[in-house]
């Protein structure tokens, strides 16, 4: 069974100090001195104490909240599964709440401090590549916790996702196997998933004896339409000439559509694209977009249902790694040059 949360008390101890001290020493911390700060800041850390916000409520009162961390809330690869995390919480009693780490480490150790400090009775995440504090965070924080969107041989309780490099490898052969020897990739290195699936184009490219690093382009920004023109636009603008190009996400997809339709590049005579997500508009593109279909809305009900069950069993389920698994939809973007 897990361990119980840090309190107030455990800082002091391992302070040297009162709890009263620790509790001022954190509401105000202008009224201790530098060096005790840094002594009790040192003691939260190694005990991975989140300050209770609800101070009114006891650790373990039922709050019937679930605490949600994605990676962003504009991006509309997480509509779905939100909507399922709504559709299956929301009639069982449960409220959501939901918080944007903005694909930053930082801002997710944050986001979870904030989430735990309101007394949530499981944690869902989107990831699985916490920084050692939000793992420590999450794994001492006495709640079930599952990863999603990826997967892991180490959850921290149970992990629900999909082989992302595999896809990502999957559509890259897709591309390959009609045809196509230049073959571009476009991604975010903010998005750790995006990163995932550079590897999976690069695994099979390197199978294939294709692989060519000079037809890779990312950027530090988020992944959205306009990346997805730059990004296709620079390789053109290089001189790589590729004849087709594996995008780390639908939007980079539509990105690199417009761009080509903009410099009268017709796709899919001379560009074949392929996305990653299947959000709405790939399928009503013109011509519509071929893709990784990946299933978000299953993904945030299994969550859903097996934090509930957690809840109430107060168990780990015996499966606690879940691959969900992934198809390839294809469509007008991709041309068959065999």
């Amino acid at each position: 069974m897990r361990r119980k949360r840090s309190t107030l008390a455990d800082v002091a101890r391992l302070a040297g100090v009162s709890a009263v001290t620790v509790s001022r020493a954190l509401r105000r911390p202008d009224m201790v001195s530098p060096k005790l700060q840094e002594r009790i800041k040192a003691a939260v850390r190694e005990l991975a104490y989140v300050p209770d916000i609800a101070a009114s409520r006891l650790a373990s009162a039922r709050t019937h909240t679930i605490g949600v961390i994605v990676s962003s809330l504009t991006n509309g690869v997480f509509a779905d599964y939100i909507n399922a995390l709504h559709d299956t919480l929301l009639p069982a009693g449960f409220q959501v709440l939901i918080l944007s780490t903005r694909y930053s480490a930082e801002e997710e150790e944050k986001a979870i401090a904030t989430m735990l400090g309101q007394h949530p009775e499981a944690i869902i995440i989107v990831g699985i590549d916490q920084s050692p504090h939000a793992r420590r965070l999450l794994q001492e924080s006495g709640v079930p916790v599952v990863q999603t969107f990826q997967l892991t041989d180490d959850p921290i309780d149970v992990n629900i996702g999909l082989d992302q490099r595999a896809a990502a490898k999957a559509a890259t052969n897709l591309l390959i196997a009609s045809g196509h020897r230049r073959i571009g990739a476009i991604g975010s290195r903010l998005d750790a998933r995006a990163r995932v699936r550079v590897e999976g184009y690069r695994a099979a490219m390197q199978q294939a004896g294709l692989l060519d690093e000079g037809l890779i382009a990312t950027t530090p920004t988020q992944t959205n339409v306009m990346a997805g023109r730059e990004l296709i636009g620079r390789l053109i603008d290089e001189g790589k000439k590729p004849d087709a190009v594996f995008c780390c996400d639908d939007l980079m997809a539509l990105g690199a559509l417009f761009e080509c339709l903009k410099r009268e590049i017709k796709v899919p005579k001379a560009m074949s694209i392929i996305g990653f997500n299947d959000l709405e508009f790939a399928a009503a593109a013109t011509p519509p977009l071929a893709t990784v279909v990946t299933p978000r809305y299953e993904m945030g009900e299994r969550a859903a249902k097996t934090v509930m069950r957690m809840i109430e069993t107060g168990e780990r389920p015996a499966e606690r790694r879940i691959d969900l698994g992934f198809t390839l939809e294809r469509r007008g973007s991709i041309a068959d040059r065999r």
